[in-house]
Formats: C-alpha cells, sequence, structure tokens
C-alpha cells in the first residue's frame, strides 16, 4: 500500500465511535428495562462467583507471584485473598480468575463478565466520590453492549474465531472501556478516546486450543486491565484515533476482519436492544459448546433410566465448527479437558456431574470416566451450521437406540437460569474461599445494588477474612 493509498480520506462509518461514546457518557438505569437490570445484576453476582473461586487458581497464583515482586501493592483487593494490588492490576488479576475455571458467562464479547465486571469495580478504587450500585449496574450493560457491538461488527463469533482471535481478549478491551468510563462520569469526548485506545490493546489467539495452555485464562484478564487503564488515560487527556472503526488502512475492522466486518452491527438497534439479554450463565465447569450435548445426554438417562453400564456407545453428530473447537480427548490439563465435549459428556455419564468437582484432577484420570470417553464416538456432519447443537445418539447394550437433541441448553439465553440458582451457584463457588456468612452477605449486596448509596462497599465483603 502506497503512502497516498494510506493516507486517503474515504467516508466516515455513520459516526460508530461517538453513537457508542454517547451510550457509554448518557445511559441511566432509568433508561434500562426492568428485565436488563435484572440479568445484569445475575451476571455480576456470577462473574464474582467465578472469580471468587477462581482465585485459588494455578494462574491466579502465578500471576499473583509475579506482580507481587515486580509491582508496589496498593489498595484495590484480589477478590477471595487478603491481598490489595493496584487498581489496574487487580483488574488484571480478578479477571483471570472470573476465567480461570470456566464458568463465567459466556455470549458477549465472549466472555464478558470476567472483563466488564472487574475493570468495573477496579474503577472503583480510582474516584474518591461515591458510585452508587446504580451507576455500577448501568456501566455493566453498557460495558456487555460496547464489547459485543463490536464483535458483531467483525461478522460475529464464528468467522472471528475461525480467523485464529479469540474474542474475550479481542474485543473485551472496549467492553472493560466502556464500563470504566461509565462509573468514572466521563463525557462523550473522553469516552471515545477511551474506547479508541482500548483498540490498540485488542489480542488473544486460539493457540491456546492445540494443548489446553493457560493463555486463554490471560485474555480476560488483560482484556480488563486494558479497558481501565484506556479510561484512565483518555481520562488525562490522551487520545486515541477518531477513526478506528471506519473503512480506512490500519482500522480496526478493516484489519482484524478485511472480509467479514459489518460496521452498521456497531449502532444497530443501539439503546433499544441490549446485547446482554443475549449472554448464557454456565451450570457446567466447561466450554459453552459443550453444554448441549451434556443436557442432551442426561436427558436421554434420565428418560430411559439407564447408567454407564447400559450404554455400549454414544455418537455425537456435530457441526465442524464445534468440532474443531471441542472435538479433543486430552484431559491432562484442566484447561483442556473444559475444552473438550467427549470428556464433558464422559464426565455427566460416569459422574453424574459436569460441573466443577467433576474437573478435578483425579476425576480426570479416574478409568471409571475414560472408559465412557472410550465409547463415545465424533461424527461431523457438514450439512451442520455452526449455530446447530449436536444431535446425541446413546445405543445400549441391549440394543437400543435413543436419541436426542437440545437446542437451548440450560443457562442460556433462551432456557435461563432463575434467581435462585444463580444465588446457589454462587454460594457454591464463593464459600470454597468466604465463610458462608461473609458470601451471604456478598449475594444480598450485589441482589440490592439499585438501592446502594454507594457500591464501594460490595468490594470491602470480596477480601478474604485475615488469617
Amino acid at each position: 500500500m502506497t503512502t497516498a493509498t494510506a493516507l486517503a480520506d474515504p467516508p466516515r462509518a455513520g459516526g460508530a465511535l461517538e453513537a457508542l461514546a454517547g451510550l457509554t457518557a448518557t445511559t441511566r438505569l432509568d433508561d434500562l428495562p426492568e428485565a436488563v437490570v435484572t440479568k445484569a445484576g445475575h451476571h455480576l453476582l456470577d462473574t464474582l462467583g467465578a472469580a471468587l473461586a477462581g482465585a485459588r487458581s494455578t494462574e491466579t497464583a502465578a500471576l499473583v507471584r509475579m506482580l507481587t515482586r515486580t509491582e508496589p501493592l496498593a489498595h484495590a483487593p484480589v477478590w477471595g485473598t487478603e491481598l490489595t494490588l493496584s487498581a489496574r492490576n487487580a483488574a488484571l488479576v480478578n479477571g483471570v480468575s472470573a476465567h480461570a475455571l470456566e464458568l463465567d458467562d459466556s455470549g458477549g464479547c465472549d466472555h464478558s463478565g470476567a472483563v466488564v465486571v472487574p475493570a468495573a469495580l477496579a474503577a472503583l478504587h480510582t474516584t474518591h466520590r461515591p458510585v452508587s450500585g446504580a451507576q455500577l449496574l448501568t456501566a455493566v450493560v453498557v460495558g456487555y453492549d460496547v464489547a459485543r457491538r463490536v464483535l458483531e461488527s467483525l461478522g460475529g463469533y464464528t468467522p472471528h474465531n475461525r480467523a485464529g482471535w479469540h474474542s474475550t481478549g479481542t474485543c473485551g478491551p472496549f467492553g472493560a472501556a466502556a464500563a470504566a468510563c461509565s462509573v468514572l462520569g466521563l463525557d462523550a469526548r473522553v469516552s471515545a478516546n477511551a474506547l479508541a485506545l482500548a483498540a490498540s490493546s485488542s489480542s488473544g489467539i486460539w493457540a491456546f486450543v492445540h494443548d489446553g495452555a493457560m493463555s486463554k485464562r490471560l485474555h480476560a484478564g488483560r482484556a480488563a486491565e486494558a479497558g481501565l487503564t484506556a479510561a484512565l488515560l483518555a481520562a488525562q487527556g490522551v487520545t486515541g484515533p477518531g477513526r478506528i472503526f471506519d473503512d480506512v488502512w490500519g482500522g480496526f475492522l478493516s484489519t482484524l476482519a478485511p472480509t467479514s466486518a459489518d460496521a452498521a452491527a456497531l449502532t444497530k438497534d443501539l439503546g433499544h436492544r441490549w446485547r446482554i439479554t443475549r449472554c448464557s450463565i454456565k451450570p457446567y465447569a466447561s466450554c459453552r459448546s459443550t453444554h448441549s450435548s451434556v443436557d442432551a445426554v442426561a436427558t436421554l438417562l434420565n428418560t430411559h433410566r439407564l447408567t454407564h453400564a447400559d450404554i455400549a456407545a454414544i455418537h455425537v453428530r456435530l457441526n465442524a465448527f464445534v468440532h474443531g473447537m471441542c472435538g479433543g480427548t486430552d484431559v491432562r490439563s484442566l484447561a483442556a479437558a473444559q475444552l473438550s465435549l467427549p470428556y464433558a459428556v464422559a464426565a455427566r455419564v460416569a459422574l453424574g456431574t459436569a460441573g466443577l468437582d467433576a474437573y478435578d484432577e483425579d476425576n480426570r484420570n479416574t478409568p471409571h470416566v475414560r472408559s465412557v470417553m472410550e465409547r463415545i464416538v465424533l461424527d461431523v456432519d457438514p450439512t451442520m451450521d455452526s449455530d446447530t447443537e449436536p444431535v446425541i445418539t446413546v445405543t445400549t447394550r441391549d440394543g437400543a437406540t435413543h436419541r436426542t437433541q437440545v437446542s437451548d441448553p440450560l443457562g442460556s439465553a433462551t432456557n435461563p437460569l432463575d434467581e435462585r440458582t444463580v444465588i446457589a451457584k454462587f454460594q457454591e463457588l464463593a464459600t470454597r474461599v468466604l465463610p458462608a456468612p461473609q458470601a451471604r452477605t456478598v449475594a444480598d449486596t450485589a441482589c440490592s445494588l439499585p438501592a446502594l448509596d454507594d457500591a464501594r462497599t460490595l468490594l470491602r465483603l470480596l477480601a478474604a477474612p485475615r488469617r
């Protein structure tokens, strides 16, 4: 490309950056439907539960060791521990913790909760003015909305994923920046600079899928930290490229999605259809693409009163996209096991659960589970599109066959967990690191955020008791 071409001045893409910044700066809780506010509260609480349990993960422990040896300590808590760090480092660590056990939500950027919630709560530490619970919930909704719209503008999850990008890391910084700007009360001009700055921190590739590397967990934390940093820099007058979403050389869409970009998606139904409504809360500790198969095999087991001993074979007909992402059988590492559809199905059959305990190292290595995995056959159907859920066929030892397909797995936007189940999941995870009374107080506080005068009350409840 010549300099003349690079410096050409093609038409702008409808002022999408300004529109997203305006949404970030002006949205208030009263602007949001009640159902959206309720769902935002569920996702915030769910993210906190995932992060508290993830505070004891291998990835979080390693990251904390690195930071405490190289960075000064400050006053922002690392959730579920006694440690405090700078706001930016807390966003990084808490984001990694939230994604560490694959129990955080999906369907946003993809893992929006692990990006948006740590950034929003860390931003509370950078301002001296009280931020109400209503403002915090609004920031969460706006962060989810912006992050998902950026992913849709790249053509959606499937083409972006197929190109090798992990959307949590590439689109997450925009959502984190929007949430942080909303918490800090930054105006539209400053918010536009923050969103534009976030683009330069967009990163994250799917290379981890081949060996279950820990880098996947870092993508959420780095996105949370990058978005908060972008907001703080913009507040100090640092500018970002104003044409970041335009069809120009070096623009975000033309660089990351040269053949699939859809700039109109950035502003379609803006302020009317909130993208958090399409997000899922996970009942199982594995990639969302495995959940339909877990539900399907559970349905067949329950309906026909089968046990693992009754099963001769399990046939899974699935699309090429899911097979490429979740078709592996290597379960030596937690990360690899959580991306394995055969393991998720085998765990549900052999252990009766695909929850977090099913992914303990002892369970992953038991001959009981491996015996079921050996009876699972994956069959790629080239006629299935990437949004079609797998079809599960169970053949019993007496020759009977039973088949089903679950289009709306538990926890999805079309089959959501109710509030009672969301709270129960939170309690189960949070009490791994917090006393039960403290965990209940966190849940009660999170559920009453719209009436809370100062959201920093929540922060003080997330630190582990001093020993």
